[in-house]
């Protein structure tokens, strides 16, 4: 777990190294064990490195092979790092290190941009061929780890966060009208490559990205998921045995790949409890757990405590619980929204930030239940969509799922942003991809593969990576991910959703964690704005820098700050528009108008 950048010019100058550290400053959070920079003719790396798998000063970045020819920069971990070292080894290469950074270049050697379709793992990589002059780019299937970049006549460059980029100078820094309206309408998911800033782009999942010496950029997919069912007939039980075998596997990939003990974000949820079972299964002796907790409100409870301390009485983790007031929440808002790679509206992105600010100090490595609702269904706006018998395939999902229908949404912004409905023609377009059979085959796919990168999975990645701590998701295996989406619906649909999962649970955990309504991370200040954090929001939406920016219409975001608990100011997914607005704003402000 790292974080990269890089440049390379495309003017016939060298890098400004100057230029490499201002990034590399604003990427010491996710790499406070290290840090390596390199440069070759056009081509400048820097590394922020956080030390998982070995610790020795051998697996530096950024990595150079004199012999090879190759210099590499890597952020994320491979899993199967020791099977391709052995092959690669039977082939005569030769290893001077025994982590999986150097994997990765000798792989590279060997096959070329395929070697991507061989690493079973999250990663997100930079490789510079010094013969060829070539820049080879590449991001793991599923998007767990970030990579943008930005490019202009004179040069290109990348980084694990967009601070980066703008830190080095130069960047658009614009609104992008379709992003905006992604990002209002989709819960804050903009999907690649766009970023809300024009000058800003992100490699997509399970896509990698060259350039050539003359500046052509080509990019590829690697990589594609499908959502049919296979042409054997399987029963319950034997699905059900199939999904927990796979679970099993992933749960002991993330375990053995580290020199460092692993610990778990138990929510209390079926999911993370479920981790926890399978590693007691695994026979790890004192499991850490980590729990947080926030001040309830009347409509809501703010921590799952009842929950996570049964799993914590069933395995008798050493467990860690952590009760946030609101006042630090409040506090502490500012510093995490300038952690976020991107302006994330989900209530725990704020949560998380402050949980693994905390579990930094006990861990490096943590395992955490992300992408199980999105793989098996467990959102309640599943089973919604999927009983819905009229309308298209868009209009079922948008009912159930947008913020704001489009209607709305050029109430809500300026006059210069108003423009086409761009987030229904782009799920309108995911949607008809082929190679899903039924409705809700189609959903899960384009959720797995897009509108969950830019949520839960950027939301864990950005906030445990601020404290140097590395979140794996086995729920996000690909090929678990692959075999999930092969299961009849009903097989996720049933039991209120997650019904084979629930069905592995049973017996491992308590009948009341697996019986229970599905839960929310829950952060109720962020839902229900009243208070000191009303006022936070209004005064971030009523300021000068607001004001001068122009981005929302003056009329919508008055109504919504004169009764923001009106049912019609919440969305469809139960969060705050008004928090929506107010955290936009604040993100600019934060990481684009402190940049200049």
């Amino acid at each position: 777990m790292c974080g990269i950048c890089g440049e390379l010019r495309l003017d016939g100058r060298v890098p400004d190294l100057p230029t490499i550290g201002r990034m590399l400053d604003r990427l010491a959070r996710r790499g406070p064990d290290h840090e390596g920079s390199y440069s070759e003719g056009p081509l400048a790396f820097g590394h922020r490195r956080l030390s998982i798998i070995d610790l020795s000063e051998r697996a530096h970045q950024p990595m150079v092979d004199a012999e090879l020819g190759l210099s590499l920069v890597f952020n994320g971990t491979i899993y199967n790092y020791k099977e391709l070292r052995s092959e690669l080894q039977g082939m005569g290469y030769r290893f001077f290190s025994s982590g999986d950074t150097e994997v990765i270049i000798k792989a590279y050697a060997a096959w070329g941009e395929q070697c991507v379709e061989r690493f079973h793992g999250m990663f997100a990589f930079a490789i510079w061929n010094i013969g060829t002059q070539r820049l080879f780019l590449a991001r793991d299937r599923l998007g767990i780890k970030p990579l943008y970049y930005s490019r202009d006549g004179a040069q290109f460059r990348f980084a694990s966060n967009p601070q980066a980029l703008l830190a080095a100078g130069g960047t658009d820094t614009s609104i992008d009208p379709v992003a905006l309206h992604h990002q209002l309408s989709l819960h804050a998911v903009i999907p690649a490559p766009r970023t809300i800033l024009k000058g800003i782009r992100k490699l997509a999942p399970g896509h990698f990205l060259t350039i050539e010496p003359n500046g052509r950029m080509e990019e590829h997919a690697y990589w594609q998921l499908y959502a049919t069912r296979p042409a054997e007939t399987r029963s319950e039980e034997e699905w059900t045995e199939l999904i927990h075998d796979a679970l099993r596997r992933s749960v002991k990939r993330r375990l053995d790949i580290a020199d460092v003990p692993v610990g778990v974000l138990l929510s209390g949820g079926l999911d993370s409890s479920l981790l926890v079972a399978l590693l007691a299964e695994q026979g790890v002796a004192e499991l850490l757990t980590f729990s947080i907790g926030f001040e309830d409100v009347p409509e809501e409870k703010g921590s799952e405590f009842e929950y996570s301390d049964q799993v914590v009485q069933r395995y008798h983790t050493r467990h860690h619980k952590y009760s946030i007031p609101n006042d630090e929440v409040l506090k502490r808002l500012p510093e995490a929204v300038t952690q976020m790679a991107e302006p994330m509206v989900g209530q725990d992105a704020v949560a998380f930030y402050l949980l693994a600010e905390r579990v930094a100090q006990e861990v490096k490595v943590v395992q955490s239940g992300q992408g199980a609702d999105e793989v098996f269904a467990g959102y309640f706006w599943y089973p919604q969509m999927v009983a819905e018998r009229g309308g298209s395939d868009l209009e079922r999902f948008a009912r159930h799922y947008f913020d704001r229908d489009h209607a709305e949404l050029l109430e809500t912004v300026a006059e210069p942003y108003r423009g086409a409905d761009y987030t229904a023609a782009t799920i309108q377009q995911l949607l008809a991809m082929p190679g899903a059979e039924t409705y809700l085959d189609r959903v899960l796919r384009m959720d797995v593969t897009t509108l969950i990168v830019d949520d839960p999975v950027k939301r864990v990645d950005n906030m445990t990576m601020a404290w140097g701590l590395e979140a794996r998701v086995p729920f996000l295996d690909h090929e678990l991910v692959e075999l999930a989406m092969q299961l009849p619906p009903e097989l996720k649909l049933g039991s209120g959703g997650k019904h084979v999962l629930k069905r592995i649970a049973r017996g491992l955990l308590p009948d009341s964690i697996i019986d229970r309504p599905k839960g929310y991370f829950p952060m109720p200040a962020l839902k229900y704005v009243r208070g000191e954090f009303y006022d936070f929001m209004r005064d971030i939406l009523d300021s000068q820098a607001a004001r001068n920016r122009g981005l929302f219409n003056r009329a919508y975001v008055d109504r919504l700050l004169t009764d923001p608990e009106c049912p019609d100011h919440f969305t469809r997914l139960r969060g705050s528009k008004l928090w929506h607005l107010a955290l936009l704003e604040l993100w600019l402000q934060l990481n684009v108008d402190e940049c200049h």
